[in-house]
């Protein structure tokens, strides 16, 4: 079995990568039938040389290899016909931008596997760089609570080598009393909290978040029975929320009067309440002045949130009265963090991290005949055509809306 790590060739440049140097020994070590092959690439994180002083072969080509490994998306022109792809293709929701990306995939009569959904019988993701998104979304909502405020100056993340840098950094600061709202118990949403609580920060209960004033910096984390509601009233749980978004209305607005920086780490679904409207953000009562949207979904449950930003130009400003767009140093803006790629300004931690994931819970299914079903349940496209699980693609693929 072949592997190739290939080069990654979208703009803007991505640094990460699937397998790093460790993540590759530990692959060939542990299936004697397994080798690597790395496309060069002057800008991956991991140099040519480590990947070489690691006893993997670098070379200009992987077309020999069987299974090709890439983060981002593949341009089109640099799909290789007859191939097994692995990366996040960003169509399984039928985002437009990427329609011909799909096409040329059938086209090509590639064998495409979206990380996005290599899942367990349970359809939790086995491999993800959410925490990531989350280490540094914390630390980019503070970056972005200083220049808002002008109390300080942080150093970009992507300057930063790794997480205890970044955590060093957070530590050197000075905060006023401010009350920061995290929410989101999955994988972004701890990963953020990793950073308060490396930093120091006193966490409270909803309780004392909402009634108490404090001396010091405090946060809340919360998650979905926190801030959603039952319209009848009556409490049934997580698992009756998830089941039945549409019963529920939210309940973040009580927190609006209280905080300063709002964090947003959590998972939004289909039919679940927006925590706040752009109605809300209107009111007199929401004081929220800095939006960290590590989720970043755009028009959707944080209404600041009108479109994602980019790690060069990770800020802009939301004026609620207007609904617009505006210099996010202007009194009545809330500023906003939403750059939609977070975990390339980590490119190091990040991959080494996900490459671990990849190599304990994936990298085995190719050599016990995907005896858990996890390639099976990822693989979109076979033989120029959509496999079964995906087939609902088909119009999106036809072009139809």
């Amino acid at each position: 079995m072949h592997f190739g790590i290939i080069r990654e060739r979208k703009n803007p440049p991505d640094r990460r990568v699937v397998l790093s140097p460790r993540a590759c020994q530990k692959v060939v070590e542990n299936h004697k039938q397994a080798q690597i092959t790395v496309e060069s690439s002057p800008v991956r994180v991991f140099t040519d040389e480590e990947y070489q002083l690691a006893g993997i072969t670098v070379a200009y080509t992987v077309t020999d290899c069987d299974i090709l490994l890439g983060v981002k998306e593949v341009p089109v022109e640099a799909l290789i016909p007859n191939k097994k792809y692995f990366f996040f293709s960003h169509t399984i929701k039928e985002q437009p931008y990427n329609r011909k990306l799909l096409q040329a995939v059938l086209e090509k009569n590639i064998e495409l596997y979206d990380h996005e959904v290599i899942t367990n019988t349970n359809g939790v993701r086995l491999v993800a760089f959410g925490r990531y998104a989350g280490i540094v979304g914390a630390y980019n909502g503070f970056r972005a609570y200083g220049l808002k405020t002008n109390l300080f100056q942080l150093p970009k993340a992507e300057d930063i080598a790794d997480q205890q840098a970044l955590i060093a950094e957070l530590k050197k600061l000075q905060l006023p009393h401010i009350k920061i709202l995290l929410t989101g118990k999955g994988r972004v949403g701890n990963g953020a909290r990793e950073m308060l609580v490396g930093m120091g920060l006193k966490e409270t209960t909803v309780e004392e978040y909402l009634e108490e004033t404090f001396e010091v910096p405090v946060f809340c984390q919360i998650d979905v029975l926190d801030y959603n509601l039952r319209k009848d009233g009556l409490v049934k749980g997580e698992t009756d929320f998830f089941k039945n978004p549409t019963e529920y209305e939210s309940n973040f607005m009580r927190f609006a009067p209280v905080t300063d920086l709002y964090m947003a780490g959590h998972f939004y679904g289909n039919g679940a309440p927006y925590l706040f409207t752009k109605e809300d953000a209107k009111q007199p009562q929401f004081k929220i002045k800095v939006v960290a949207d590590i989720s970043c979904d755009v028009n959707g449950p944080v209404a600041s949130t009108i479109r994602s930003s980019s790690i060069a130009e990770p800020l802009y400003g939301y004026d609620p009265q207007t609904e617009s767009e505006v210099d996010y140093r202007l009194t009545e803006a809330i500023a906003v963090m939403a750059v939609d790629n977070l975990p390339a300004e980590l490119p190091r931690d990040s991959s080494e991290g996900f490459g671990q994931a990849f190599v304990d819970r994936v990298i085995p299914a190719f050599f016990n005949e995907d005896a858990d079903g996890i390639l099976e349940r990822a693989l979109m496209t076979k033989n120029g055509k959509l496999t079964p699980r995906y087939s609902y693609l088909q119009d999106y693929v036809d072009g139809k809306e």
